[in-house]
């Protein structure tokens, strides 16, 4: 698409690839890309040909730097910023960081997202990297949580994010320290995926994303994208079986799970016609409904 300034936006294959387009600045975030990013996020969830979603940087140095920091020691003080972009972040009487704001649309898409690092991420370069389903590095990728450094915490709703993909205690170690952390370290601590050459890096990531594609029904995807994700705050494995039963029950019936099974005892393809946008069972979004939410007596 050509209708955004700090980033590109692809559709190739089934595969979106979202692009920070702004290496003249390590491709850091301001409030144009915060809100083309969510803007992009929304037009490929509503988008049935865009089956995975991919986020990278342009250039070689940087996947995103962080904020956008031009404005000096200000930077962080939202009443000193533009009076639009105070209008927009504000939310009932308090702001919305940019960072959190596009971790949570991504939190809350239903399409896979994929972060191909290929350089620098540091402050919201690497919190909003953690909403997303799988990431691959480049080698000279370096991870940095350099918040205390600067003097305020941890952003993009990171502080829920972090300790579940790495666990609390490395999770504290990153940000107490505000440290750059190697590719290498964050394979090894469970952040990343797998780490490539840096002309192997997108390949990797289309890949994964061929595999989803070529493999899996788009209906099946979303939902089992929002289960896992959302089960993660759930206290009790009654909620994930209470879920799972709903669900299973739902699809049993439906075109993809006939194509699904015929597919595999036929030892063929599956050609599964399911649409996002319009054959999502009554159940979803589940988490909205009082019902599921208050039976708690069935565990």
């Amino acid at each position: 698409m050509s209708d955004f300034e700090t980033i590109r936006f692809d559709v190739d294959r089934g595969i979106a690839t979202i692009t920070l387009a702004r290496p003249e600045r390590m491709n850091t975030m301001n409030a144009t890309m915060t809100l083309e990013l969510i803007r992009a996020l929304d037009t490929a969830d509503a988008d049935d040909d865009v089956r995975v979603v991919i986020v990278t940087g342009e250039g070689g140095r940087a996947f995103c730097a962080g904020a956008d920091i031009s404005g000096g020691a200000e930077t962080f003080d939202y009443s000193r910023r533009d009076a639009a972009v105070r209008a927009e972040a504000e939310r009932g009487g308090t702001y919305r960081d940019s960072g959190g704001r596009v971790a949570l649309r991504i939190f809350n898409a239903l399409k896979p997202v994929i972060g191909a690092i290929n350089g620098a991420a540091v402050g919201a370069g690497a919190t909003i990297s953690l909403a997303m389903d799988v990431r691959l590095a480049a080698e000279p990728a370096r991870f940095g949580f350099p918040f205390v450094r600067r003097g305020i915490v941890p952003e993009s709703a990171s502080s829920w994010f972090l300790p579940r993909i790495v666990g609390i205690s490395t999770a504290l170690e990153w940000t107490l320290s505000g440290r750059l952390v190697g590719a290498a370290e964050a394979k090894e601590r469970g952040l990343v995926r797998s780490v490539h050459a840096p002309d192997e890096l997108l390949p990797a990531a289309r890949a994964l994303a061929a595999e989803i594609v070529e493999n899996a029904a788009p209906v099946s995807v979303a939902l089992t994208r929002q289960m896992m994700w959302r089960m993660l705050g759930s206290d009790h494995p009654m909620d994930a079986h209470r879920l799972d039963s709903r669900l299973v029950q739902a699809l049993g019936s439906s075109a993809d799970a006939r194509e699904g099974v015929g597919a595999f005892l036929e030892k063929r393809p599956a050609r599964f016609e399911g649409r996002v946008s319009a054959d999502m069972p009554p159940a979803f979004p589940w988490w909205t409904e009082p019902e599921f939410q208050d039976q708690k007596s069935e565990r």
